[in-house]
């Protein structure tokens, strides 16, 4: 009776929350419709939906393990977040703005051709599909440890095949408004879902639980005495490499960036994107404490003597330590964050696939309705695609998040690289760029695999300053042998003006900055 009262609630939350995506979503009438919602979304909106994004299934069930395991110290990163989405609020997003992009590489074929624009939005595809199989592999977890409660055994693809399709329904239709109205529901469920089970387990641990927490140095956000290159949650990493790590998630990620570019104006935009950094330390927190409490109600039991992985520790306690209905709704909220994570992404696909590609190498725009369809058949194109990426990481041991990041992590550099050398380079061209951004994945990669201190791996928050090093040395020396650009003395780093460097040869400026805003114009 207990699991068929749970099952009930994840089947009625799966068909709620289509039907909610597509009443909320409107009708689409034009891809720009699809991808920007017209720019019309309010700001505290936009900022729950790019929690929501990044946050995901990755935050639900592994941030509690790893604080089991440690302390408060994924919160730390946080302190870095609001650094560096500070930076990008006041440095890119007026980039973006002022160009009417509806993705962020249009910048860099305004600023460097569409060669590098397309380079970057494939990297992007790629990357996203990697990162976000991981996020759709880990929402999948905890539904096979019910079902297999419920008696039911069915693997992993089966269950990755059903929240995709679900996910698929509103998002095929609906575009960004029903990926962010849905994303602002979905979080909600899942926050509170947190807050149940601390109420749970404080009534189980007694009121001195925080005190024991506290002495076993559970609850300790800084560290200042960890490695600081191998470990993620030293003082310095967290802080610098987190900083600039969600600079490039931020930044340079079309899966954040397009959230953004949703709002009315510049002054929204700011507002969502710092205020989601708040956000974000807050939940950090509010699953951090979760895992110290499973700690304590465990008697700090070790993972191998309860016989779970740090990713399955708080999917047990959903399962097995909450009242009827009550474990329902919890694994209806990690769904809620798979779903609102992987809408995001599908959409940002779509949105890259046909800005960045289509769009850019097309030499024309079809009609508005034309592109409408291309993006509905790019968003379930590329869901096929993700189910395929997802099946990949059924093996993997590693805390999930931990994962998740660096699989971003190595790209993130050579992206946000490749901004700041628009940014700070003149003499820079289409060349420079993109011997830089490859030559920084290769690095990047390099530094990941083959790079090893004291027998530990390089900490996935160097990733992205290691990356924007490389990108910024290997385009600066480039710059120096290559033939000074006819503006670089004198042109807009921004690449506002109407002169930006386009390495094929083709096409002024004008009309380069035609056709990288062209979707935005329709």
């Amino acid at each position: 009776m207990h699991d068929a009262v749970n099952l009930a609630v994840i089947v009625a939350y799966l068909v709620a929350i289509a039907v909610i995506g597509l009443k909320l979503s409107g009708r689409q009438r034009s891809a720009t419709d699809y991808f920007t919602g017209e720019r019309s979304l309010p700001w505290w909106a936009v900022m729950f939906s790019i929690v929501a994004t990044e946050t995901s299934t990755l935050t639900v069930i592994s941030v509690p393990g790893v604080a089991y395991l440690g302390s408060f110290s994924y919160v730390e990163l946080a302190v870095g977040y609001l650094i560096g989405r500070t930076v990008v609020a006041f440095v890119l997003l007026p980039l973006y703005f002022r160009g009417g992009f509806v993705s962020a590489y249009q910048y860099l074929g305004l600023r460097f051709g569409r060669h590098v624009q397309a380079l970057a939005s494939v990297t992007f595809l790629v990357t996203r599909l990697l990162a976000e199989g991981v996020r759709l592999f880990a929402g999948a977890i905890p539904i096979k440890l019910l079902l297999a409660e419920f008696g039911v055994h069915v693997n992993y693809f089966v269950i990755v095949v059903a929240i995709t399709a679900v996910t698929v329904a509103y998002t095929y239709v609906g575009g960004i408004k029903a990926v962010v109205w849905t994303d602002f529901l979905q979080m909600s469920l899942y926050v509170i879902g947190a807050l149940v089970c601390l109420v749970v387990l404080l009534g189980r641990t007694g009121p001195g639980a925080l005190g024991t927490a506290f002495q076993a140095g559970k609850l300790t956000v800084f560290n200042f005495d960890l490695p600081i290159l191998t470990s993620p949650y030293a003082f310095v990493t967290a802080i610098v490499g987190g900083a600039l790590l969600t600079m490039g998630s931020h930044g340079s990620d079309q899966l954040i960036a397009q959230r953004v570019l949703s709002c009315r104006s510049l002054s929204d935009g700011r507002k969502a994107m710092i205020g989601s950094a708040v956000a974000v330390g807050i939940q950090f927190a509010l699953f951090s404490l979760v895992g110290a409490l499973l700690w304590v109600a465990n008697h700090g039991a070790s993972l191998q003597r309860l016989g779970l992985s740090s990713d399955q520790i708080f999917g047990d306690f959903i399962l097995r330590g909450l009242p009827m209905g009550l474990s329902g709704l919890l694994v209806a909220g990690i769904l809620a964050a798979t779903m609102g994570s992987l809408s995001s992404a599908l959409n940002s696909l779509s949105n890259s696939t046909i800005a960045d590609l289509v769009q850019s190498w097309a030499g024309r725009s079809p009609a508005p309705d034309t592109m409408l369809k291309i993006a509905r058949w790019a968003t379930g194109g590329w869901a096929l695609v993700m189910v395929a990426f997802a099946s990949m990481f059924t093996t993997t041991k590693n805390p999930v998040v931990e994962l998740g990041l660096s699989i971003a992590s190595y790209t993130y550099g050579a992206l946000l690289g490749a901004f700041l050398l628009g940014l700070l380079v003149r003499r820079a061209d289409g060349v420079a760029a993109a011997t830089a951004f490859i030559a920084t994945l290769l690095g990047t990669g390099w530094a990941a695999v083959g790079v090893s201190i004291g027998g530990k791996s390089l900490a996935f928050p160097w990733f992205v300053p290691l990356g924007v090093l490389i990108t910024l040395v290997v385009g600066g020396l480039v710059s120096l042998v290559r033939p000074a650009r006819p503006d670089s003395s004198g042109s807009d780093p921004s690449g506002s003006d109407s002169s930006g460097s386009d390495p094929s040869g083709s096409g002024s400026g004008e009309q380069r900055d035609r056709g990288a805003s062209g979707i935005a114009q329709r």
